[in-house]
């Protein structure tokens, strides 16, 4: 369930998209702004877009994306100014999670307002970035299940972020996906603590750790 790298051109510039593509459709929960929502998808693309992205329907440009490397069937998209060659992996028990963590702009979820705030460590300037995470589970999760399984997610990624000593709950940005198979005896649960859930929670923290430590280093992906 890793992804693979590819790329595809836009304004005679080549750009680097990570590319999951399922044998057989896969039940998806995604926050992201292509195939959003739940529902069996195949295929899931995490794309690269220029620091000075300005397009406005993210949906079509996904679809765009997909059209021109040849994708078949209904996807679910993601975009990020990061550079997705940096991806980190981690797998835990069959759970494996791919992140691409960027972390100008880190805000907390609880805030006023209008409230942006941008930080680099030492006052060094970073490219914008998100934090855009895949999640590959090997059972089938309940619809709930799938629900427990983006905050258990999310909650390991803020733990990975306190951590490495960033004040943040995330960034405006972050998308989730996380994806199993459509068939099976549907695992009831996916909080930390359940079997699953601890799986996914292990894996997305070790992702998202080592994606925040290379980004603050500025250590390209090994």
């Amino acid at each position: 369930m890793h992804p693979r790298l590819t790329a595809r051109v836009e304004q005679a510039r080549s750009l680097p998209v990570l590319l999951w593509q399922f044998a057989e459709p896969r039940l998806c929960i995604s926050s992201g702004p292509l195939g959003g929502g739940l529902g069996a998808r195949n295929w899931v693309l995490n794309a690269t877009v220029p620091l000075d992205y300005d397009r406005t329907d993210p949906d079509r440009h996904l679809t765009e994306i997909g059209s021109a490397l040849n994708l078949a069937g209904t996807g679910c998209g993601l975009l990020t100014a990061v550079d997705v060659t940096r991806h980190h992996l981690a797998a835990d028990g069959g759970v494996s999670t791919t992140a691409t963590v960027g972390l100008s702009s880190p805000a907390w979820a609880a805030a006023p307002d209008g409230h942006f705030r941008r930080e680099a460590p030492s006052g060094e300037h970073y490219p914008v970035g998100t934090i855009n995470i895949v999640v590959a589970v090997p059972v089938r999760l309940s619809e709930a299940a799938l629900v427990n399984a983006v905050a258990t997610a999310t909650e390991a990624k803020t733990q990975a972020l306190y951590e490495v000593g960033v004040r943040a709950t995330g960034t405006a940005s972050d998308a989730v996906v996380v994806h199993c198979p459509t068939d099976g005896i549907a695992e009831t649960y996916g909080g930390p603590r359940s079997a699953f859930g601890a799986r996914i929670a292990r894996a997305v923290h070790a992702a998202v750790r080592t994606g925040a430590q290379s980004w603050i280093s500025g250590a390209p992906e090994r």
